[in-house]
């Protein structure tokens, strides 16, 4: 390659992130690209996390020995929930060491995605999990054992008091990464929870109606299977490169070739790389007279502001490019673009999607 000596003198692959030459390979890669907050921020307090992660992981490991004690499952499936608030927890810090990492040999987007892996798992196991209490819930509900309610309502409260904390804690870290604020989220669900047990732990105190642990049980089993669905869920349309479930590419498309001088977009993908950062690459014809790299920021300063997408590859050509043409005389060029169709051709006025 003319005038590219790709040695270690000259092309040092020790780059940051944002040190790349992004602007030269059309990536929309503006001089704060050294600051990205894609997924998780670099700069999140990690003491913070690592306090609330030992509250939990403490209270939880004394939350199963009563739960046993007292023969209540409300108890143990408040303890299962609390294993997913520490998972989350250490998810977000692992994916604080994983963000700071540079993409490195053939992992160009790093070890990103290691969360979405995680996170999966982690829906799974709560799917799983609360598959079996449910039905530990609906034996209690038939044959209900005898349930200790003084100890459940006083370990209940107890638990009430360190999620508080612990989600105090969270929100004192930075909030703006999207796993610090699943964590917080995870550990409001399990705060709800522990109120729904000292309810349960006081009517069977109170009237010895021993079913009421089980109906608790139940009531934790619903915000599991909700938890752990989302999970699944998004993280399946990350691996199955969908779009974000906010961002319609048929809407970004149109709104991309009524920008003057655009005449057709086409080969457009929208996909996530993980949470919070998503990637954008389209084929882009302009009329001939047309300015190819005005055109090309011009719709990279449009999609960060209208879509927050800022990782965006943007193949721009002349619509009678020539020299750019592939098929057979007599066939349209753009229709043959490539072998393979790759979603719905975009041009002024009405068309199919």
């Amino acid at each position: 390659m003319t005038g590219q000596d790709h040695t270690r003198d000259d092309h040092d692959h020790d780059h940051g992130p944002g040190r790349g030459r992004g602007r030269e390979h059309g990536h929309g890669h503006d001089a704060a690209h050294g600051g990205h907050s894609h997924g998780v921020s670099a700069d999140a307090d990690r003491r913070w996390l690592a306090i609330a992660l030992g509250l939990i992981g403490s209270f939880m490991a004394v939350e199963v020995f009563i739960g046993v004690m007292a023969h209540s499952l409300a108890l143990i499936s408040d303890a299962a929930h609390m294993l997913t608030d520490a998972v989350s927890i250490v998810l977000a810090l692992i994916a604080m060491r994983l963000a700071a990492r540079p993409a490195r040999g053939g992992y160009t987007y790093g070890l990103k995605r290691a969360e979405i892996l995680s996170a999966q798992a982690n829906g799974l196991t709560l799917l799983l999990l609360a598959l079996w209490l449910a039905y530990e819930a609906v034996r209690r509900l038939i044959d209900p054992p005898p349930v200790e309610g003084g100890l459940v309502l006083v370990t209940a409260l107890a638990g009430i008091a360190v999620n508080v904390a612990a989600a105090w804690c969270i929100s004192r870290a930075n909030r703006s990464s999207l796993a610090v604020e699943g964590a917080y989220q995870h550990i409001l669900n399990d705060l709800f929870a522990f109120i729904g047990t000292a309810v349960a732990g006081l009517i069977v105190l109170t009237t010895g109606f021993r079913q009421a642990d089980a109906i608790a049980t139940l009531v934790v089993v619903v915000l599991m299977v909700k938890a752990g669905y989302g999970l699944v869920r998004e993280s399946g349309r990350i691996f199955l490169e969908a779009a974000p479930a906010h961002v319609d590419p048929d809407a970004v498309g149109d709104l991309l070739v009524r920008q003057p001088p655009v005449t057709e977009v086409h080969d457009l993908h929208i996909w996530t790389i993980t949470s919070g950062q998503a990637a954008l690459s389209a084929h882009v014809l302009v009329e001939p007279a047309g300015d190819c790299h005005a055109v090309r920021r011009d719709l990279e300063r449009l999609l960060a502001k209208d879509y927050g997408i800022t990782h965006t590859t943007l193949q721009v050509d002349h619509e009678q490019d020539s020299l750019l043409t592939v098929g057979r005389a007599g066939e349209d060029p753009y229709d043959s673009h490539c072998a393979d169709a790759h979603g719905p051709v975009h041009r002024h006025g009405p068309h199919d999607h």
